[in-house]
């Protein structure tokens, strides 16, 4: 899985933060900033409903 945040879209919700904080942080502006974009297999599941849970899609998963 490789993860990707999209900072042209991201509003600053902080709903990826406060799912998986191990992957995603936020800048000074609330903006996203991914920490990991190859999460390890343990964290899949908490980055999918990090994804889920963006309100404006920012958070991408590839696989």
């Amino acid at each position: 899985m490789h993860v990707e945040g999209d900072r042209e879209v991201c509003v600053g919700a902080g709903m990826c933060v406060l799912t998986a904080p191990d992957v995603f942080d936020q800048d000074d502006d609330g903006i996203v900033k991914v920490l990991h974009e190859q999460p390890d297999a343990g964290e899949e599941d908490v980055v999918r409903q990090a994804a889920t849970l963006c309100p404006s899609g920012a958070v991408k998963l590839l696989t």
